[in-house]
């Protein structure tokens, strides 16, 4: 059911989870400037669990050394960046309290540090894809790779499998942000009535960056291979600081694997950052008007 903007508002937050490791420390300082940029606040989480209480017995320290960790972040970020910064500890799975903590602050977008695949030892590893499914607000996943200076080459990916409208919007407000050049790439599928229908989705897509006169590329994908091996080919091609995912988790396509899809653009080699969007059916009024200023 579709919700009006009276019914659902947001508080011009970044959520930014942490668990006090190298590559959530560069999440957070993407999260601070990414949140400068915007206008917005931020808010830096940490889920206490059975790995928090296990690395403070193994140091130590007692409860309140989270507490210490978390103001230090606040001291250091407010007196360089001169923004607002908040800090939340709480006890819980990081499945269910980083989304109720999302959901609470009525953040507007969560920054999310993963250490890839191979960093199953850590809070956030290959559990990012869980926390990002579950999320109704994008996530800008990042790995060790830095902030730079924005997202100057924002790369979309147009399929038939997704949706690409809700990405629009954020396209449209990162663009404009950094003055951004948005490069579409149209995945090509052996049915001509599927590609009939993508030339239909781009071509929407493209009347809005005119009307905002954003400026974009368009590139096709090969026939053959995968399309989000392209995707990330194509991202290093043009030195992309953002890629634009949709994701639909709950959602079953046959012949193609929304989870493989994700997995494979999140915890890629090139260290890309990934805004992961999840469809959210609130109508094109809330969103466009509520979910981004």
């Amino acid at each position: 059911m579709s919700q009006s903007k009276q019914s659902k508002t947001y508080n011009r937050v970044v959520l930014i989870p942490t668990d006090f490791s190298e590559v959530c420390g560069n999440a957070i300082s993407h999260g601070v400037k990414l949140a400068r940029f915007l206008g917005y606040k931020v808010c830096i989480l940490h889920v206490i669990n059975k790995e928090t209480k296990a690395a403070l017995k193994k140091k130590n320290v007692g409860a309140d050394y989270v507490e210490w960790r978390l103001k230090e972040y606040k001291k250091y970020y407010e007196k360089k960046y001169e923004i607002v910064v908040d800090t939340l500890a709480e006890e819980g799975s990081i499945f269910t309290i980083i989304n109720e903590v999302a959901e609470k602050l009525k953040a507007n977008l969560m920054v999310l540090g993963t250490h890839g695949k191979q960093g199953l030892q850590h809070v956030f590893g290959s559990y990012a894809l869980k926390v990002v499914g579950e999320s109704q607000i994008p996530v800008v996943v990042v790995q060790k790779r830095s902030f730079r200076d924005g997202y100057k080459n924002i790369v979309f990916p147009v399929s038939n499998d997704l949706e690409p409208r809700q990405a629009v919007q954020w396209a449209k407000l990162m663009g404009k942000l950094f003055q951004s050049e948005i490069h579409l790439f149209l995945s090509l599928e052996k049915d001509s009535a599927l590609n009939a229908r993508i030339q239909i989705i781009t071509q929407q897509i493209t009347d809005i960056f005119d009307d905002e006169k954003l400026p974009y590329t368009i590139t096709h994908a090969e026939k053959a291979g995968s399309f989000a091996d392209q995707v990330i080919s194509y991202s290093i091609y043009k030195q992309a600081d953002l890629v634009l995912m949709i994701t639909r988790p709950n959602m079953d396509i046959p012949g193609f694997s929304l989870s493989a899809w994700s997995e494979r653009l999140m915890f890629n080699d090139a260290q890309i950052p990934i805004m992961c969007i999840n469809p959210v059916d609130y109508g094109y009024y809330y969103y466009e008007w509520s979910m981004l200023t």
